[in-house]
């Protein structure tokens, strides 16, 4: 087993144990498969949505893929939020997604070393520079990796930034920890994680062309296999409305009322 699939399935295990001790004092417990990159924002939302509503919800959170697998291998969850809706259109004629609820957009942008130190421009060309060490995300295991092949496919130069690229992460996570660490003078991520407080510290988004780096629904998709369908609907409407997308936007992303230009 992967290191990526064994974080699932501790998370999925503590997730079960928890419903067990919780079940004998009637407290509904929902799980929420979440990719990384919305992790703040959804935290957020599911402590303020337990207040209101008396349950508990587990967040088991990972690469996109990873994610859905697990989903679909344990057959418990009430809901699926990957990082772009390429995921619901990979994986609807199975018949584990239902229906959903856009809360954002994520969108691709360019992380930098804070300053700029490189002077790394606004295009995914500079990924291939021969004076900068470039990182990427892995598009077999998350939504930023994907996303970063489309982009790059667009170009015609994927194949040689995974060449030229000195090491694939798994996630935005992963990439931006590598960032703080120094390991890398750009990469190409999710642009909201370049806004978190401990990223943007240390680090400077560069954003690129609309056009380019398509802003991405994030679509929190119900699960056939809801145990509470109720407050599983409920759930999604609460991250949906004002107060949910007023959190979206306290953490970096563009929430469900963007412009997007087609």
């Amino acid at each position: 087993m992967n290191y990526r699939l064994q974080q699932l399935s501790i998370a999925l295990l503590v997730f079960l144990q928890c419903n067990l001790a919780l079940a004998a004092n009637k407290v509904p417990e929902l799980l929420l498969y979440c990719g990384i990159t919305m992790i703040r924002p959804m935290t957020e939302i599911a402590q303020q949505f337990e207040q209101q509503e008396a349950v508990k919800i587990t967040i088991a959170q990972g690469g996109s893929e990873d994610l859905y697998q697990s989903a679909k291998k344990s057959g418990v969850g009430e809901w699926y939020l990957p990082g772009e809706p390429s995921y619901r259109d990979k994986h609807q004629a199975e018949g584990l997604l239902g229906d959903f609820v856009t809360v954002g957009y994520n969108q691709m942008a360019l992380i930098v070393q804070k300053g700029n130190p490189k002077q790394i421009k606004a295009t995914p060309r500079e990924l291939l520079r021969k004076d900068v060490i470039a990182i990427i995300g892995n598009a077999e295991s998350g939504s930023v990796g994907q996303e970063s092949k489309t982009i790059l496919d667009t170009l015609g130069i994927y194949s040689k930034v995974i060449h030229a690229a000195a090491f694939l992460a798994p996630d935005s996570r992963s990439l931006l920890n590598a960032m703080k660490k120094q390991e890398a003078d750009v990469t190409l991520s999710w642009r909201a994680t370049g806004y978190f407080p401990d990223n943007a510290a240390v680090l400077e988004v560069i954003d690129l062309d609309q056009h380019l780096a398509k802003p991405q629904a994030l679509l929190l998709i119900q699960l056939n296999s809801a145990k509470y369908p109720e407050y599983s609907h409920r759930f999604m409407q609460f991250a949906a409305s004002e107060k949910g997308q007023a959190i979206f936007r306290k953490h970096g992303f563009l929430d469900n009322q963007t412009f997007i230009d087609h």
